[in-house]
């Protein structure tokens, strides 16, 4: 299998519309002196003028409150607005009783759910603006520590790693879900993400997909997205390469950090069997020694939720390997080291070569319309290459080791190391964004001052 291709696909981002409510008046004359006739004349043509000019200025509108004179306001509030024209209908909850209602439904991972995908289409068919799309809807979950961070530029690093999946999930039209609290106090550590991606599969039965995405985990390439048709017959998607998980059972064969799961019964099944290797289970130390014994690679003693899942995978293959993609082909997330340092000089260097050439590249657009410009990209990149080697931007750069909020980073590389590629990456990121606000970066590390981009950029 390749390394790490990157594949390229775009998606239409949902739109919401916003109200524009105008009021028009018109002052109408009484002309006396030319008698009745032209008066009612008058008043009939200023009618007119009045009706069309109301109707040209006001747009459609999912405001249950907003009606035209041809539509009465006990219609709007009874029907579902058209969700082709308007996008969703976030006034709309009817009355029906769905599994929300129900007293037992239970967000915690101690209470099972089932028949989830029959609650799920309930719910979509009471809510049908919710249907168009909804095969490829993605939410975001991310989340780091309530407390503040022991390392005293950890919380500034965190907001920078929360704006960066702010930007991306602004650009491609998705939503993002930042948890901050152990929602169970004792799946601490890397287990306090399964918590969160099930509530979130339940506050959020709209999408199809649920995307765990560690806080020390940075998009680097803002224009790629998930080619979800790839994973149309899987469940649940994470990095990583099926020989060294197979052949030579290494813990480090996936990684957990970055994870795409689908919105269905069998990922709440997952989850439930993933979560008994946790801290919260009574067998939570012999998790430790089976895990431990199965991967000799793994020096240390506790159970974690990379190898459960690898575990799993290696182990109960046939119950969950099936719906389980591997992704090796591209930088589903990538290991920081072998990318940081190929940011500011190949890649950069081979983009503005292509852009210098593609006119169409160079032209200024709307944030909004970023998507419409990555097959323009596509028909420069596909010989760009793959894997360690490529000059592709990295999809996601995992920093994983460096701990940006405790800074008790890992002792293969200093501080300043880590805090220098992370500055690097995120401000390589965020060029790409402030692009499109007529900004950017001269130099990656130098996070606090910009230049306005000169008309054709970079001729």
């Amino acid at each position: 299998m390749v390394s790490t291709p990157q594949l390229a696909q775009t998606q239409t981002p949902y739109t919401s519309m916003a109200p524009n409510k105008q009021n028009c008046r018109s002052k109408i004359s009484s002309i006396f002196s030319d008698g009745f006739l032209f008066a009612g004349g008058s008043i009939v043509a200023l009618l007119v003028v009045w009706t069309f000019w109301s109707f040209m200025t006001t747009s459609p509108n999912t405001d249950p409150g907003f009606f035209t004179p041809t539509t009465s306001k006990k219609s709007i509030l009874e029907t579902p607005v058209d969700p082709v024209s308007t996008g969703f209908n976030l006034r709309y909850d009817p009355p029906d009783p769905t599994f929300y209602d129900d007293p037992d439904l239970g967000y915690t991972m101690e209470k099972p759910i089932k028949n989830w995908d029959e609650k799920r289409r309930q719910w979509l068919k009471l809510h049908p603006s919710f249907i168009p799309g909804a095969k490829k809807r993605v939410m975001m979950v991310s989340g780091s520590q309530s407390t503040p961070c022991k390392n005293p530029i950890g919380d500034h690093l965190l907001l920078r790693f929360f704006k960066n999946k702010v930007d991306y999930c602004r650009i491609h039209g998705y939503d993002i879900f930042y948890n901050n609290i152990l929602l169970q106090p004792k799946m601490w550590s890397f287990w306090a993400k399964m918590p969160a991606v099930k509530a979130a599969m339940i506050a959020h039965p709209e999408s199809e997909w649920i995307w765990w995405v560690d806080s020390d985990a940075a998009f680097t390439d803002m224009d790629f997205t998930l080619p979800l048709d790839r994973y149309k017959a899987h469940n649940f998607v994470v990095h990583g390469w099926e020989k060294l998980l197979y052949e030579q059972q290494s813990w480090t064969s996936i990684n957990a950090g970055v994870f795409l799961i689908r919105n269905c019964q069998w990922s709440m099944d997952l989850m439930e069997a993933w979560a008994k290797m946790g801290p919260q289970s009574p067998e939570y130390d012999k998790w430790g020694e089976i895990l431990r014994t199965t991967f000799k690679d793994k020096i240390f003693q506790e159970s974690d939720d990379q190898s459960g899942l690898a575990y799993l995978l290696l182990k109960e293959k046939e119950k969950w390997g099936d719906k389980i993609y591997v992704e090796g082909e591209y930088y589903f997330e990538g290991y920081w080291v072998e990318i940081v340092g190929t940011l500011d000089n190949n890649i950069t260097d081979k983009y503005l070569l292509i852009e210098k050439g593609e006119p169409r590249l160079r032209r200024r657009h709307a944030e909004r319309v970023s998507e419409s410009y990555v097959k323009v990209w596509e028909e420069h990149l596909k010989d760009a290459g793959y894997g360690r080697y490529s000059w592709r931007r990295p999809f996601i750069t995992h920093f994983t080791g460096c701990q940006p909020c405790s800074g008790d980073h890992n002792q293969m590389y200093s501080g300043e190391t880590c805090f220098d590629a992370m500055q690097k990456a995120l401000n390589f990121a965020d060029n790409q964004v402030l692009r499109k606000y007529g900004y950017m970066h001269k130099d990656l590390l130098d996070s606090s001052s910009v230049f306005p981009v000169p008309f054709d950029f970079p001729a």
